[in-house]
């Protein structure tokens, strides 16, 4: 039995505005970035009308880098000013985590 160790979940959830105006190119660059960041440990992502962006880190002064990063920061200012009607982030503790896998053979 392995050793479950909590850790922590950032939720964005955005509304876009029209366009994609570069927003694609970024998203990619800035997950390419995230991953090379101490402490990240995934991401999971789904956009359709509203977009629910999910980063998994190990611990909260992993987050506060990961949000006062250079290229992050412009990313930041460049979502509210081109790209984002709206959005939230929630940052969770993680304690415990379970999944189902079908068996396909």
């Amino acid at each position: 039995m392995s050793v479950f160790k909590p850790y922590y979940a950032v939720i964005f959830t955005s509304t876009r505005t029209e366009g994609d105006n570069g927003y694609g190119e970024m998203a990619r660059q800035m997950e390419d970035l995230a991953k090379q960041q101490a402490g990240y440990l995934g991401i999971e992502s789904a956009k359709e009308e509203i977009g629910i962006t999910v980063s998994y880190w190990e611990s909260l002064s992993a987050i506060a880098s990961w949000k006062a990063n250079t290229d992050h920061l412009f990313a930041q200012q460049k979502g509210i000013k081109d790209w984002y009607s709206r959005y939230k982030v929630r940052v969770c503790l993680v304690e415990r985590e379970y999944d189902f896998e079908k068996n396909h053979s």
